[in-house]
């Protein structure tokens, strides 16, 4: 874009002072007043002075201000793709202010076409209007440079500003074209980048793989998710290393990502990070929740290679056994994982009858006090397993992994100064309340078996603390007590033990608690009395 023709010095002191009034505007200005003062400082003019006035000090940051404040109305966005060229030359600037100002009008572009269908044009292609200003300007390898190049800020709002192009309809083509013909390809930019350029790189895979399954599927087939298994790899920078973990983490809570991140070879690496004793124990320890979180779908069991779990579950057993030598945070995050496996069928069945038995360690230490943190994450993952977190019809197991898990837990008890189950609960009932909660889930899970009920039942003690609305004084803690008294009842009513006679007083006390609901404590009504009293004189 040409610079607007010179101005007189007087001519660009009013411009300035009036820009300086319009950016400094608390709010947002509306379109009425923004059309009004494009009226008498035309785009041309104010972007020429961008251009042409940049040495005067002050120019810039008063002039950026001011277009941001016009780019931030329907109007002004309105007039942004008839000046792709100056988005065009906003990125390629050297000023921090004008290649801010550029990535958000590029932001705005996106916007303002899927706004617009709806709001302002009503026109059938808008869409096109911003896929043609980026094709025809060659916007998306510029901001592409801004992404790698840029400081932190800037950076951030490129991000966005290519999300948005990926939600635009034909606007991911720009990013994987068909054929990768004329395609920026981001496995190359990265080969050449530094680190952190690579890292806003897996950041920018991450943003758009949240986009939909499509834009996913086009990851995949560009081979992206290679660029995660690199870095993974190369653990010789721990803060690159945890960095490309913590965005794999993040993208690993999508709920399509399992489909593609487990039929990489990603799990195999993350499984060395896990057993590479001489990585930091925060990088493993992140490493294996992303693990986790990878296996906590039933759908994972049938993507991903047996033995790839099965080597897993060996590096976290081999964690677990040295729990004395390492710190507690790394054994919290051990077992969390194990929790987030055990959530589903098929992981509980596997922690369950694994050759490496490492689902006892999650019982032993959900009984173990001696390390309050290690104590309330076993608990939390014993009721993962146990099938708190499945569907009612999900939460029994088949026959051999029932049977491993009532061993398990009658081993536990006989090895213990408590010598039963059910005093083992009880102990854990009368803790501090969050492992108290911890131990309502585990309760929960365990009463949908016959002998679990039994031992809950065995105990006068445990049915007194579930059913005291007086117990837990937090929300979560008391629709937690609710929840295991609901699951004590619902037990009971289909169980035989309902019409044992020893049993009837307990059966009352939980049909009431049920009846009232968590929150309710049980007040007698006091009715109104008139009181006489003397008065009082002077």
């Amino acid at each position: 874009m040409d610079p607007a023709a010179a101005m007189e010095t007087g001519e660009l002191d009013a411009l300035l002072r009036a820009a300086d009034d319009f950016g400094s505007y608390p709010g947002v200005h509306g379109d009425d007043t923004v059309r009004q003062f494009l009226e008498q400082f035309p785009l041309p003019k104010l972007l020429g002075a961008l251009q042409s006035q940049a040495d005067v000090p002050g120019t810039i940051e008063t002039v950026a201000a001011c277009l941001d404040k016009v780019f931030s109305s329907r109007y002004g966005v309105s007039l942004l793709p008839s000046y792709g060229e100056f988005i065009q030359a906003g990125l390629l600037a050297n000023s921090k202010n004008i290649r801010q100002l550029a990535c958000k009008a590029c932001l705005q572009t996106h916007s303002q076409v899927l706004y617009q269908v709806v709001h302002l044009l009503d026109k059938a292609g808008d869409s096109a209007v911003a896929v043609d200003t980026f094709v025809q300007h060659n916007l998306y390898p510029l901001l592409v440079n801004c992404l790698i190049e840029g400081d932190e800020e800037i950076s951030a709002i490129t991000l966005d500003a290519i999300k948005r192009l990926a939600e635009i309809p034909k606007g991911i083509d720009i990013i994987f074209p068909p054929d990768d013909q004329g395609s920026l390809q981001l496995d190359k930019v990265a080969a050449q980048s530094s680190s952190m350029a690579r890292i806003r790189i897996l950041s920018l895979i991450a943003k758009l793989f949240a986009v939909s399954s499509s834009t996913a599927t086009a990851i995949r087939d560009s081979n992206l998710l290679s660029l995660f298994e690199a870095e993974i790899k190369d653990r010789n920078d721990m803060l690159k290393t945890l960095s490309a973990l913590e965005i794999l983490y993040e993208l690993a809570e999508h709920p399509h990502s399992n489909i593609f991140l487990l039929k990489t070879s990603l799990l195999q690496h993350i499984t060395d990070v896990i057993n590479d004793s001489t990585t930091d124990p925060v990088v493993r320890s992140r490493a294996a929740l992303i693990s986790g979180r990878l296996l906590s779908s039933a759908d994972a069991f049938m993507t991903i290679d047996q033995s790839c779990v099965m080597n897993l579950l060996l590096a976290i057993d081999r964690i677990l056994r040295m729990e004395e030598s390492l710190n507690a945070d790394e054994i919290e995050s051990t077992l969390e994982t194990l929790g987030l496996i055990g959530s589903t069928t098929q992981g509980a069945r596997l922690l369950l009858t694994d050759s490496s038995n490492v689902a006892k360690h999650v019982v032993e230490l959900s009984f173990d006090r001696q390390g309050r943190g290690k104590q309330l994450a076993a608990l939390h993952a014993f009721g993962s397993i146990c099938g708190v977190d499945r569907q009612e019809d999900q939460m029994k197991l088949d026959d051999q992994a029932e049977e491993r898990l009532k061993r398990l837990v009658y081993t536990t008890a006989s090895n213990s100064p408590k010598l039963t189950p059910s005093a083992l609960l009880l102990s854990v009932l009368q803790q501090d309340p969050d492992i108290r909660i911890a131990g309502y889930r585990v309760l929960s899970g365990l009463v949908v078996r016959e002998w679990g009920l039994r031992e809950v039942c065995s105990k006068p003690e445990i049915i007194r603390v579930v059913t005291d609305p007086t117990m837990d004084t937090t929300k979560l803690g008391m629709e937690a007590r609710y929840t295991c008294c609901v699951a004590i009842n619902k037990a009971l009513s289909s169980s035989h033990l309902v019409h044992e006679s020893s049993l009837s007083e307990l059966i009352g006390k939980l049909n009431e608690a049920v009846r009232r609901g968590p929150y309710l404590l049980e007040r007698k009504r006091v009715e109104a009395q008139p009181v006489v009293d003397t008065m009082q004189r002077f």
